[in-house]
């Protein structure tokens, strides 16, 4: 495992993943994302950019200090170092920090790197034990590397948008770009893999990501509804293609999401709602009788529901054992996780240029993830990390 630059004043990693050096080439989201959760687990993380920094800088508003909160949401814990790769200096820098680097990560078009020597053949024939990771939009075969990668194309292509909006309505994008959050979690898990496998063979290896393929093993139960059905799904709004009730039902003041998922949960849900002649009536027997006569079914429950608020059947629901929610905004939803002992909200460096953010998910009961380094401005460690690189191994 190699040192990486220091010189912050902020206290050396100590997570799961101390001692690994990090060269990130990525931008934008699926690489970035992958890198962050890297860090907060340990790893001494070197976001390289080019001269105009990374695009989601410039993507506002909304804003924090002057600063996109897109950008600082996937850069925390990491070093910036601004090089522009057609400057022979700096690409000198760029070779030496890949050479030194345990994992790799980049997200140019494939292929994008090959002209500057930073390819994973280039990269690895002065680093064989290299873990580089690449991540495209449509991989890097002949009819998919000259493709762009946009999370929103991959919504579409990949039939998501099909399946989501109402069934009479246009296709909906997801609120958030999953399959480049999917993409970006599925390179950490090759990443991971491919250093496990390095401890047995002490080689490195090519991690090969894209988002469609992420999208179509992300749509799990309806792309096998194909593959598996030949069945081809399509849009049913907010309800389920295989169970009821499984979405949202209106109270007497707003929508609740009831999820009873199992014949269990249905009976328990009805002795809450006053009905307990429902489980008994062969029409919602069993969950395949209550998806088929959906339509019969619902309106028995909304006249119950309709009769109190959201919350207040949210409390006796959950009380008796049954999946249920409301809809909230996402202000809302950091409350509840508050509320639930979750802690969601850490804060990332210290003093004036500390930012909050959203806690990394995986807890650890030894090797806590760590919040050292807000999102580094641009270039704002490019001194220490060029001196560096030229002065040799030695850490300064």
């Amino acid at each position: 495992m190699t040192a990486g630059p220091a010189g912050t004043g902020a206290p050396p990693p100590s997570g799961p993943l101390a001692g690994l050096l990090v060269a990130d080439f990525s931008r934008i989201l699926a690489g970035p994302y992958a890198t962050m959760l890297m860090a907060d687990l340990g790893a001494e993380v070197v976001k390289v950019e080019g001269p105009g920094g990374d695009d989601t800088r410039t993507w506002q508003p909304p804003v924090r200090d002057g600063v996109s909160t897109y950008y600082l949401g996937v850069n925390r814990n990491k070093r910036s170092v601004a090089l522009d790769l057609k400057d022979d200096a700096d690409l000198a820098a760029a070779r030496e920090l890949a050479r030194r680097a345990d994992v790799v990560v980049e997200n140019f078009k494939p292929g994008g790197l090959a002209r500057f020597g930073l390819d994973y053949d280039s990269v690895a024939a002065t680093n064989p034990a290299v873990v580089y990771a690449s991540i495209s939009g449509f991989g890097s075969g002949p009819g998919g590397r000259s493709l762009p990668g946009y999370d929103l194309i991959v919504q579409a292509i990949s039939g998501l948008m099909s399946l989501t909006g109402d069934p009479d309505g246009d296709p909906y994008r997801a609120g958030v770009a999953v399959f480049d959050v999917m993409a970006g979690l599925h390179a950490t898990i090759g990443v991971l893999s491919a250093l496990n496998a390095r401890h047995a063979t002490g080689r490195g290896q090519h991690v090969e990501v894209n988002l469609l393929a992420s999208a179509l093993s992300g749509l799990v139960n309806q792309s096998s509804a194909f593959v598996a059905g030949d069945v081809v799904p399509f849009r049913m709004g907010n309800s389920h293609p295989s169970l009821f009730p499984y979405e949202p039902l209106p109270c007497a003041d707003g929508d609740l999401i009831v999820t009873a998922g199992n014949d269990g949960q249905f009976r328990r849900l009805c002795e809450v709602l006053g009905l307990p002649e429902l489980p008994e009536d062969p029409r919602f027997l069993h969950n395949e009788d209550r998806t088929a006569n959906r339509e019969e079914l619902r309106p028995l429950l909304v006249e119950r529901l309709r009769t109190r608020t959201k919350m207040e059947w949210f409390r006796d629901i959950i009380a008796a054992g049954v999946p249920c929610g409301p809809i909230n905004t996402i202000d809302q939803g950091v409350a509840f996780a508050e509320e639930v002992g979750l802690d969601p909200v850490v804060v990332a460096g210290e003093g004036a240029a500390a930012v909050p953010s959203i806690r990394n998910p995986i807890r650890f009961s030894a090797t806590a993830a760590e919040y050292r380094l807000p999102p580094p401005g641009l270039d704002e460690h490019g001194a220490e990390i060029r001196r560096w690189l030229a002065e040799g191994e030695e850490t300064p």
